[in-house]
Order: C-alpha cells, then structure tokens, then sequence
C-alpha cells in the first residue's frame, strides 16, 4: 500500500511560520510521499514561499508541488519555482517525476491547470479574441496533461493539479463560480491517457471525493 499526503491552498504569509510544522515533521511513520496542490503563498511573494520552506525543511518524505493562481500573482512564480526547488521540493509544472515508493514506481504528472468550465456550461473557442486566447490556454494545458500523461513509465499515475477536473469535488461552491474553479478538458485529457488518481485544490467549500467520466478517483485537498 502506498500512502499519500495531499493538501493544497496552504496560503502562507510572511506570519505563517510554523503552522504546520509540526504537522508535517510527523509524516515520516505514516505517509510516503506528500503533495501540495497550489496556492502555496497567499500573494505569491518569496518571502511567502521563504517562510513555508522553513516549515517543511523537516518533512521526512518527498514532497512535490505543483503551483496554484495565488502564487502567479506578482509574476514571482520562476522565483518561487526556483526557491523550491533549490530547497529540495519537486516542482512539476507541465512535467512529471517518477518515485520508487515501497518497491514500486509512482509516476506525478502535475501542472497548475486552468478555467473554463464544465459541460454545459463551458467556455467555448469562439468570438472576441480574449475569449479565445482564455480557452485556447486552458487547451494548450490539457493537451500537455494527455501527451505527458501517455508518455508516463511508472507502476501507477498520480495526477497533481490546482484547478478542478470535474464538477463533482466543487459541490459547495456557488455554480456561478464554477468555470473558475476548473474545466471538464482536464478530466478529458486524463481518462484518456490514464491515471490511477487525481489531487486538487482551489476549491475552498468543495467536497472532498468525485471521479471523472472513465471513473480515475479524483480528491480535492484544499485546506
């Protein structure tokens, strides 16, 4: 049995130091490997990413991290991606790495995602040309997560992402809000290529458990 950690929108500040710690000091006798799901600062300023890697400088497990909106906000991400990396947390951005967990392989493919929407009430590629270019990204992302995704070697395929794959793990939040929250081309791009789970965050009052179409559990760590 591989034993998973997950959790997204930490959110941390110049004064989050040593919330949790302690938390994650313990998780060497109970998980193998822990994955942060995006929004890791709340403004996205490497001071905020400083004072959580001081937080996890005692994880006794791997940790691989994706990136959430918040931690684009000052256009700081390659400084917060570096920060990270330079302390030893994988980063994955449209990318993957493979972990011998227990005697077998497990494969992360993680990218923050994007918006759009889910079926039925989806942004479409059509009109002005912002409206394109907003849905034309989110493509661009879940063609990565299906070439990456097929192309990935490992005994079993975790996806890691910020924004929402289905619909399912929102339920909680306003509907108005849900073609921010995610897009259903996510969920498209993974059961294709396949994946044995998926994590998230983003969603702050979803729920914690859905599937996609073709079935691949998916959880919605959010804080």
């Amino acid at each position: 049995m591989i034993r998973i950690a997950a959790v997204g929108d930490v959110h941390y500040d110049r004064n989050s130091g040593g919330r949790l710690k302690r938390h994650w000091s313990k998780l060497g006798d109970q998980v193998d490997v822990l994955l942060l799901a995006g929004d890791l600062t709340q403004q996205g300023h490497e001071d905020e990413i400083t004072t959580l890697i001081g937080d996890l400088t005692n994880c006794p497990v791997p940790v691989v991290a994706v990136l959430g909106n918040h931690d684009y906000h000052l256009d700081q991400q390659d400084l917060i991606k570096a920060k990270l990396s330079d302390a030893g947390i994988c980063v994955l951005d449209s990318s993957s790495v493979v972990l011998n967990l227990r005697g077998v392989s497990v494969g992360i493919y993680g990218l923050k995602g994007f918006c759009g929407g889910f079926i039925g009430a989806s942004c479409s590629d059509f009109g002005e040309r912002e409206i394109k270019d907003f849905i034309r990204h989110t493509k661009a992302l879940a063609e990565k997560l299906r070439h990456g995704l097929a192309h990935l070697d490992a005994d079993y395929k975790i996806v890691l992402l910020h924004y929402a794959p289905i619909e399912l793990t929102l339920e909680g939040e306003k509907k108005e809000i849900y073609p921010f929250l995610g897009s259903y081309l996510l969920a498209e791009a993974i059961d294709e290529a396949g994946a044995d789970a998926i994590f998230h965050g983003h969603a702050h009052k979803g729920c914690e458990k859905g599937q996609t179409p073709a079935g691949i559990h998916r959880e919605n760590r959010k804080k």
